[in-house]
């Protein structure tokens, strides 16, 4: 209930406020995208997230065989792009002051070129977490998965934030 409350009020300060971060949660992030092997933990993301929710790849229509979930885990662009996408999150990690400050161009660009439904953001957040969760196994703990979920709702409520 904490968690879910607590996320509750992180989605809605964000939006309105800046995020208070504590030094453990900052610690958390630090750690978690310090060791993190990007080309390993980005495709896996992305790759789980076209397969889970089939409708996201609506938007990678250029990005070649996406009939199967062996096309898209095999498929260099959705690994690609996958890298992307998580290196993206490093600009996060150095303002995490100001993170939707950070992605506000970002975000035009998603909403007014791209068109992405602003709930995909959400989607992969959730497919990062549970690869993460799995990579780290056991020290994947209640805390680290709170400083986690903190973290990524703040980004997609700053990518979303051209929606509103």
């Amino acid at each position: 209930m904490f968690l879910l409350s607590s996320l509750f009020i992180i989605s809605r300060s964000s939006r309105d406020t800046m995020v208070e971060w504590t030094d453990s949660e900052r610690n958390i992030i630090t750690s978690i995208f310090s060791t993190m092997d990007y080309d390993d933990i980005g495709p896996k993301a992305l790759c789980r997230c076209l397969i889970v929710y089939p409708w996201t790849q609506r938007y990678f229509g250029g990005y070649g065989n996406l009939y199967n979930a062996t096309a898209i885990k095999t498929n260099p662009l959705i690994a690609a792009h996958g890298i992307k996408v998580l290196h993206g999150l490093d600009r996060a990690i150095k303002n995490m002051d100001d993170i939707k400050a950070t992605y506000a161009e970002l975000s035009v660009l998603h909403s007014e070129k791209l068109h992405v439904d602003p709930d995909n953001f959400r989607l992969l957040a959730d497919c990062l977490a549970i690869v993460i969760a799995a990579k780290m196994g056991p020290s994947f703990t209640s805390e680290i998965q709170a400083a986690l979920q903190k973290f990524v709702s703040v980004v997609v409520s700053a990518l979303g934030r051209q929606y509103h």
